[in-house]
């Protein structure tokens, strides 16, 4: 499929998404209330069979969050991102994609760790590489360590 081709099937079953086109890969821009809908579409509909999440992450905005996840169908040879915006900054939520994808299930987990976003109805949500007391969460850009170098 061209992105086209992508944008209009994405669009004809969700209406109120949009698309960035800047840059390496087609971003498709989602709620994330409706991110769920969209990657369960994404993965077990024969005309996208995104069998393969080869990355998720966060990008932390100040005012929100993003969650982004980099899809590819091995089968149609098409790649493109979805990203996911969180404005809850303080309580960060938003549903699991580990049982659609089991190589969410440690990326998730990486990011509760290191953002604070709170993944629902993950299985097994705990730190994973930072001490179970640790305070806070380094890669937020309101987190502050004493051994910190302020410029």
């Amino acid at each position: 499929m061209t992105n086209e081709e992508i944008k209009s099937a994405v669009t004809a079953l969700f209406p109120t998404v949009t698309f960035d086109e800047t840059g390496e890969f087609l971003n498709i821009l989602i709620d994330s209330k409706d991110l769920r809908p969209l990657i369960k579409a994404l993965r077990y509909n024969n005309e996208f069979d995104c069998d393969f999440l080869f990355c998720l992450t966060c990008i932390d905005w100040k005012t929100h969050l993003t969650m982004v996840y980099h899809l590819l169908s091995k089968k149609h040879k098409h790649a493109f991102v979805v990203k996911a915006k969180i404005a809850d900054i303080n309580n960060p939520e938003i549903e699991t994609v580990s049982d659609i994808w089991q190589t969410a299930n440690f990326h998730e987990r990486e990011v509760y760790d290191l953002f604070g976003v709170k993944f629902l109805n993950h299985p097994d949500l705990r730190r994973i590489m930072l001490d179970e007391d640790w305070e806070g969460h380094p890669l937020r850009k309101s987190y502050v360590d004493e051994n910190m170098i302020s410029i």
